[in-house]
């Protein structure tokens, strides 16, 4: 056994040396996930409700319908021609026309989300100043709760993004390189195993990972207050086997590779898909329910929906077996049919 560990040893502390000796390593793994969360946690913040921007018709009571809305709140509304209204609504800059008379008549465009609820509050706002009278008294309890926020969302999925991509790139890349340069070819000659040079990729790998979660987790706790509701041992668990799983598509895919430009081919290949349909800047869900059953077998989808469940619901492992079996078959059969194809030169 200890035959067995040594060359290994030194294999994962010359991989690791790598690693360090590597600057855009150090920018993707740790500064890349920070300024993403940054980025898009300031553009997505938690705000007040946006204005809704109203033309009404010139015509008659254009004026006290103007006055009605600017009363009631929340909206910028102005008289305009109905030329200037119409080329408004056409351009975006407003989202409803109301059209004054004896009965009030609403211009929109349904296939916009800001103008359908401009309708609604519009109408609602206007039928209160012409004496509408709930029938039922009503109040607002308005809640912030942090797991709800686009950022709650958002840092997990970051996460299980960095995972895959540092674990593909750092140890795909770094493989077809040393074949390109002919380093392999001299290995070959040493008594070493193949498992053992692969595993040592796997292994400086995990070093890293600890500082790079707890960077990421910890700006995130301390920037927006992003929730870890579950066990920390569980969360743990999950990053490791995400680490892992990614790790054995990186190897699979730099297995036979020549080239780095092959290698970049092939890693876009698998990764892109799960850049798109595994939920990281948005739910999977809004993809059509044909698409479903592909998705939930993607390793990212899997790992996202694991980390996000213990983040943010504190799910426990046990509840987490599906996602997380999917992680591990993914490593794992990568792994072997890696160890089964891998080819020195």
């Amino acid at each position: 056994m200890m035959n067995y560990l040594l060359p290994l040893k030194e294999l994962t502390l010359a991989r690791f040396r790598e690693q360090l000796r590597q600057p855009e390593v150090l920018f993707w793994v740790f500064a890349f996930p920070l300024l993403l969360a940054v980025a898009l946690g300031l553009a997505f913040r938690n705000r007040p409700p946006d204005v809704i921007h109203v033309a009404v018709e010139s015509g008659p009571r254009a004026e006290a319908l103007v006055a009605d809305l600017k009363a009631a709140g929340g909206f910028a509304a102005s008289v305009l021609s109905p030329e200037v209204a119409s080329e408004e609504l056409r351009t975006g800059q407003v989202a409803l026309v109301v059209v004054p008379g004896d009965s009030l008549v609403y211009r929109y465009d349904p296939t916009r989300s800001e103008s359908r609820l401009a309708r609604i509050a519009t109408d609602d706002a206007l039928q209160q100043a012409l004496g509408r009278r709930n029938p039922r008294a009503t109040a607002d309890h308005i809640v912030t709760e942090r797991g709800a926020r686009y950022i709650d969302f958002l840092i997990p999925g970051l996460l299980g993004l960095n995972l895959m991509s540092t674990g593909m790139w750092g140890l795909g890349y770094a493989v077809v390189d040393a074949r390109r340069r002919k380093l392999m070819k001299r290995l070959l000659a040493s008594p070493m195993r193949r498992s053992q040079y692969l595993l040592s990729f796997i292994a400086a790998r995990l070093v890293i990972l600890a500082p790079e979660v707890i960077v990421l987790l910890g700006f995130a706790a301390l920037a927006f207050g992003v929730p870890v509701r579950g066990s920390i041992l569980s969360l743990a668990v999950v990053v490791v086997l995400g680490a892992m799983c990614f790790a054995g598509l990186g190897l699979l895919t730099a297995s036979r590779a020549q080239t780095v430009e092959a290698v970049s081919g092939l890693m876009n290949l698998v990764m892109l898909p799960m850049w798109v349909l595994s939920g990281v800047f948005f739910s999977s869900a809004k993809f059509p329910a044909a698409m479903q059953p592909f998705i939930r077998v993607l390793p990212l989808t899997a790992l996202n929906d694991a980390l996000r469940g213990i983040m943010l619901q504190g799910a426990s492992l046990a509840s987490l077996a599906a996602p997380i079996g999917i992680c591990v078959v993914w490593g794992s059969v990568s792994f072997a049919v890696a160890l089964r194809t891998f080819r020195w030169i």
